[in-house]
């Protein structure tokens, strides 16, 4: 599990074939402190295992499945990636319940920059909209940022200047994929809904009158 609270920005310094996925070496300082082999490192927002580390930096893999359904498949050589270690126990909990399991690639649509902050839209599928609720959480290549407005088809964001400076980003443009993470709540409180007695999943409406309820919204 992650907070949302990216670390540092590493970047890729290889890429190769590992079976049926790919294994990245990514130069690191920061997360490289008290990680050993097999423990879990979110890059972008994926939750990735470590195979190897090194001084400068280490190496995870990502299987096809996750490089198909995620930004990672896309990832080259000389990227620059969002990362974060998982929450060790008795952490300050400062982001959000962040699991690095990607629910979908979104596609930024607008970024408008202000005097201090940016104003991003994103655009992800139906599916994945429900879930996502004004003043609520999500995460985009793993950030836990605080959703400003939702319509139909896509998510909207404000940007402060701390978030700016220390995620990648600062370094996006209109048409970028992101991966994107809703909020596990939004997910349990659905399925609890289901378990009342209803075959088919909620509408929108009753699931944002319980997430009102419970004081989600």
């Amino acid at each position: 599990m992650f907070t949302g609270l990216i670390e540092e920005i590493g970047t890729i310094k290889s890429i190769k074939k590992s079976g049926d996925g790919v294994e990245f070496t990514v130069a690191a300082s920061t997360v490289l402190d008290g990680t050993a082999r097999g423990d879990s490192i979110s890059v972008n927002g994926a939750c990735l295992t470590v195979t190897d580390y090194s001084g400068d930096g280490f190496s995870v893999f990502a299987s096809k499945i996750t490089c198909e359904i995620t930004t990672v498949g896309a990832i080259k050589q000389g990227d620059r990636v969002n990362l974060e270690r998982a929450l060790a126990l008795g952490s300050r909990m400062g982001g959000h319940i962040v699991q690095g399991h990607v629910d979908c690639v979104g596609k930024i649509d607008r970024i408008s920059k202000g005097d201090k902050g940016i104003d991003i839209s994103v655009i992800i599928d139906e599916e994945a909209i429900r879930y996502v609720v004004p003043k609520g959480s999500i995460a985009v290549d793993g950030i836990s940022l605080t959703v400003v407005s939702v319509d139909k088809h896509a998510f909207h964001l404000y940007l402060i200047p701390e978030t700016i400076e220390n995620t990648v980003l600062k370094e996006k443009k209109a048409g970028d994929r992101v991966n994107v993470e809703t909020d596990i709540l939004a997910k349990y409180v659905e399925r609890l809904l289901e378990g009342k007695g209803k075959s088919d999943p909620p509408d929108d409406s009753r699931l944002k009158e319980k997430l009102m309820e419970e004081g989600f919204m």
